[in-house]
């Protein structure tokens, strides 16, 4: 007998995800195939008048503990596990009276579902891990040329498709199904690992496995020729009211530009280019902070991100409309923009929550490196004010403080070395990525001249500790009369008497921001 002409007689159905059921048992009924179920899933067919043989008639063993033991039983195992063309497990089958189990048609617990819930008890979270389904999925899965497993409804219309072509299914089908399974288990698996090392307070367990679903499918990655696919929960903080689909980098610029967006109360404008802040402002309107955003940088805007964290309205939405921007995120959009905004019909337009965003940024922080995984927290602090302390003679004023405060806020999310001219509600120059921390500098200013941004006044915060005098003193000779840096160097006294000695003020905040 060969597994593509095996015909389906039985079906063992025990799902936690109810969808489509008793439409896809009505059908295997009509197409002659026996029906066995049990718990929850029994109920809803045999009341939806369907003829079902339960576990227990089969086991000949009632469901006990709280139906925690029901389907644990060779006479279900051995049916699952059974190879129809091997003369062994027929014979054990026959000796035993345990019949064939030609399809499973299982899911697990909704154990991701109850977690979720806010003020949830141990004990619920625990008696939803399911220990049977998985059993018996794996059984399955294991024995795919005999027994098909289906964990997924969205592949209910092809099983029976398959079915209702002679009763068999393809070995390739069985195979691809038999792949899901143990992916669904494993995905289950690693949830409720998660969940004991958060019970315990691991933040990095000895042994990690990570469980991500596909949330969009990517035409390629950051090129061409780089397949990609995005996994995660992405989709759950970002809708996509309009536009092209979103690319790799686009995706990649999206997370920059809100996480910026995030650290303002006020009203925001976040433009962003190849993962880099190009300008940030805040006014009394959008439109107030999107002129002084775009006042930094004039040119890389064009083909930018730009993030907002109010509604933009038809005022802020006529003020942008004229920019060639890849993407624009804000919390909402009046009908008006809308209207206006679409007119573009490659301009995607993103919904943020940013409430969901702050909670989603809390967790861990992964990158690949060769042969393995980089994990970290997030970087979500900003300052630590017990640490945050003025070391040189002058005190700042209110405005360098704000000012201050302010470039270090967009310092944070700089790619290393990162040199940020800021006054107290807007970007004025920023150096991003370079390998010297004076390159970084330099760039800088010589953006600013380009723009005709003057720099006289202006704080300056570096994202790592100036290592010597001269990087200080270089943004200092452009204009800076307030420094924001970590400190930390063993030239610390040398950097700050050099502050001393030109009338500047400096706040050392005791915290690093590298971003490579």
């Amino acid at each position: 007998m060969h597994p593509e002409s095996h015909i389906v007689k039985t079906a063992l159905i025990s799902v936690s995800d109810k969808t489509g059921i008793v439409d896809l048992a009505k059908s295997l009924h009509e197409l002659g195939i026996q029906l066995i179920s049990t718990g929850g899933t029994a109920s809803l067919l045999i009341d939806a008048g369907l003829p079902v043989t339960k576990v227990k008639d089969i086991t000949g063993f009632p469901e006990i503990m709280d139906g925690r033991v029901k389907t644990l039983h060779p006479k279900i195992h051995g049916g699952l596990l059974a190879r129809l063309n091997n003369p062994k497990h027929v014979e054990a089958m026959e000796e035993h009276g345990i019949n064939s189990i030609d399809l499973a048609i299982v899911n697990l617990y909704p154990f991701e579902k109850t977690i979720s819930q806010k003020g949830i008890d141990a004990e619920t979270c625990i008696e939803n891990i399911d220990i049977g389904g998985p059993a018996m999925v794996r059984a399955s899965a294991k024995n795919y040329e005999w027994t098909a497993i289906v964990v997924n409804p969205n592949h209910y219309h092809e099983l029976l498709q398959q079915l209702q072509d002679g009763g068999c299914l393809t070995l390739p089908f069985r195979m691809q199904l038999a792949g899901e399974a143990f992916a669904h288990t494993a995905y289950y698996d690693a949830m409720i690992s998660r969940w004991f090392a958060d019970q315990q307070g691991i933040a990095f367990p000895e042994l990690l496995t990570l469980s991500y679903t596909t949330d969009q499918s990517l035409r390629y990655g950051e090129n061409p020729h780089q397949s990609a696919k995005l996994y995660g929960s992405f989709s759950s903080i970002f809708t996509q009211l309009h536009g092209k689909e979103l690319s790799y980098n686009n995706i990649m610029d999206i997370d920059a530009a809100s996480r910026i967006a995030l650290e303002f109360d006020e009203p925001v404008t976040v433009i962003v280019k190849h993962n880099n802040p190009c300008g940030v402002g805040i006014g009394e309107t959008l439109s107030d902070a999107y002129h002084k955003a775009f006042a930094t940088d004039t040119v890389s805007p064009f083909g930018g991100i730009l993030a907002f964290n109010r509604e933009i309205d038809i005022t802020t939405a006529e003020t942008i409309h004229g920019l060639f921007a890849e993407v624009l995120i804000a919390p909402a959009f009046s009908d008006e923009a809308l209207s206006l905004l679409t007119k573009k019909k490659d301009r995607r337009l993103l919904l943020c929550n940013y409430d969901v965003l702050k909670q989603a940024i809390t967790g861990k922080h992964i990158r690949s490196v060769a042969g393995g995984l980089l994990i970290q927290d997030e970087d979500a602090q900003l300052l630590n004010e017990n640490a945050l302390q003025v070391v040189t003679e002058r005190k700042p004023t209110e405005q360098e403080t704000k000012a201050m405060h302010f470039a270090w806020r967009i310092a944070k999310h700089v790619k290393s070395n990162a040199i940020v001219y800021a006054s107290s509600d807007r970007t004025l120059a920023v150096g991003a990525g370079q390998m010297s921390r004076l390159d970084s500098a330099r760039i800088a200013v010589k953006k600013a001249q380009d723009a005709g941004i003057d720099l006289k006044g202006c704080a300056v915060a570096s994202d790592a500790f100036f290592p010597f005098a001269d990087g200080m003193l270089q943004a200092v000779e452009a204009g800076a009369t307030a420094v924001i840096q970590p400190g930390g160097s063993v030239r610390d006294p040398e950097v700050i008497s050099a502050a001393n000695e030109h009338h500047v003020t400096m706040m050392m905040t005791g915290m690093r921001h590298f971003r490579h």
